[in-house]
């Protein structure tokens, strides 16, 4: 008979608060506490069991040990995910749903991204010539009109702002409690009424998207039964390929900060060497906070490295925490994209948005995420000039997700032209 450990233990009744008050280290700091890379705790009045490292990241994603149905808290799926979308599901519907957003994922689809992307930075820079503006709230508006063209989905000029800020604030809300996450509650309810009518439409022929488009393939998508998807779940589903696209926004204000920090690495960016493109952006992608950690249940009762995982129990993986490991990387809290030049992907290892293989629950929407940085990164680097007057640009671990205080303000921003 195996030998079972005792499994290291915090030493709290409940760790929720001490969560809400450490955010995205809450993990790293108790594995340095005890001395391990795994140990238990009690999270919203539920076991809990946190683990790190490239082994925990392989078992995590072995589908027969875990499942991902009701592992996402509801505020999270009333906030981040909404319900029923493919965040949560597992085995068959998963395989179909997934393959769903892989269609969408094509070279060609990519290309007409890019080219979106390009092109917004260019129309909406005009209007910001000479002016101060605030970058993420920008970024949030150009990014959800790049979404909603390359997605399929009609937008009104005068929508734009409103849709910006919901599907921001449905990012904004999922950590948080009181107005902020009351604020993502809402914003997800009236963008759930928003893309169901437009399904509807879809289906009726009142609105006609390319067949190649996210609206298209989403409202015709046929389930492992080979029904179409709830109106519902079908509006859940397209906003999961809007509203990541809108988050990149994070990433993109970060990576202005990385340049105002560094820049030397502007400078190398100005030489439009595509692979020191690739490597800064992943790099943002790396020392930034992102996603703090990510979730599942374990399906059935398992010993890995003589700990018992119980059927039922919620395990959480520490991204974060790997993303700053010095077992992983030299130095993990310097900003060096060159770190990248000769990394060997590993998708145990480095996991800003979730591990594992792209066939299981690895996000579909990375590449998506890699494309829209670097065309973005490029523009600010090479097509626009700005000034950063003083402001507050400190981010605060404590807040998920977070994000520079002040936003990341520029001023007197000219578009330089080639």
């Amino acid at each position: 008979m195996s030998r079972i450990k005792k499994m290291p233990c915090d030493k709290t009744i409940d760790s929720s608060l001490c969560l809400l008050m450490e955010g995205y280290p809450f993990i790293q700091n108790r594995c340095r506490k005890y001395e391990t890379d795994i140990f238990q705790t009690r999270l919203f009045c539920k076991k809990a069991i946190c683990f790190t490292g490239e082994e925990a990241a392989k078992i995590f994603y072995n589908e027969s040990l875990f499942k991902r149905k009701g592992a996402a808290p509801k505020r999270v799926q009333k906030t981040l995910f909404g319900q029923q979308g493919v965040q949560g599901l597992d085995g068959k519907m998963h395989q179909n749903r997934k393959q769903m957003f892989l269609s969408i994922m094509t070279p060609e689809n990519l290309k007409t991204l890019i080219h979106y992307t390009r092109f917004q930075w260019e129309y909406n820079s005009i209007r910001w010539n000479n002016g101060n503006i605030v970058l993420f709230d920008e970024v949030q508006i150009l990014l959800c009109q790049v979404a909603c063209r390359w997605a399929g989905v009609p937008l009104e000029y005068y929508e734009i702002e409103q849709r910006a800020f919901d599907l921001g604030k449905m990012v904004d809300g999922f950590g948080a409690v009181g107005p902020r996450y009351w604020q993502g509650c809402s914003a997800r309810k009236r963008s759930e009424k928003w893309i169901s009518d437009i399904i509807i439409q879809i289906r009726t022929g009142k609105i006609k998207p390319k067949k190649n488009s996210a609206a298209y393939i989403i409202a015709w998508h046929r389930n492992q039964n080979s029904k179409l998807l709830n109106p519902q779940v079908a509006a859940v589903e397209l906003l999961n390929i809007i509203r990541p696209i809108v988050a990149i926004a994070t990433y993109i204000t970060f990576g202005a900060l990385a340049m105002l920090k560094h820049p030397e690495c502007r400078k190398k960016l100005q030489l439009r060497n595509p692979d020191y493109n690739e490597m800064f952006v992943q790099e943002v992608r790396r020392l930034y906070p992102f996603t703090p950690f990510v979730g599942a249940l374990v399906k059935k009762d398992f010993l890995w490295n003589e700990y018992l995982f119980q059927k039922g129990t919620l395990v959480l993986l520490d991204i974060y925490g790997m993303n700053h490991d010095s077992r992983i990387w030299l130095n993990p809290y310097e900003f060096n994209p060159e770190r990248f030049s000769n990394w060997e992907d590993n998708p145990y290892l480095f996991m800003p948005q979730g591990g594992g293989n792209m066939e299981g629950h690895r996000c579909a929407g990375e590449m998506v995420t890699i494309e829209v940085m670097k065309a973005s990164l490029d523009f600010i680097a090479n097509h626009l000039s700005y000034k950063v007057p003083a402001q507050n640009l400190k981010y605060r671990l404590c807040r998920i997700p977070t994000l520079p205080k002040s936003r990341f303000i520029i001023s007197h921003v000219k578009r330089k032209v080639d």
